[in-house]
């Protein structure tokens, strides 16, 4: 009987899921950064090369 009311009192605690959803969202998050910092690096990089490029360097390879 004591196993029942440990799985019935289980199924009813949302404090797990309350951390997974923070795990979620602190994932998608660090998804975003990293997205957005490749994104802003590469850009970087092509400004950076036409620059040099203009000023009569060789261009750098990202």
């Amino acid at each position: 009987m004591q196993i029942v009311q440990f799985i019935q009192k289980f199924v009813r605690d949302e404090e797990g899921v309350t951390a997974i959803e923070y795990g979620l969202i602190a994932a998608l998050i660090a998804v975003t950064i990293i997205a957005a910092a490749t994104v802003v690096g590469d850009r970087v990089c092509a400004t950076f090369n036409t620059i040099a490029v203009a000023l009569g360097g060789a261009a750098a390879a990202c």
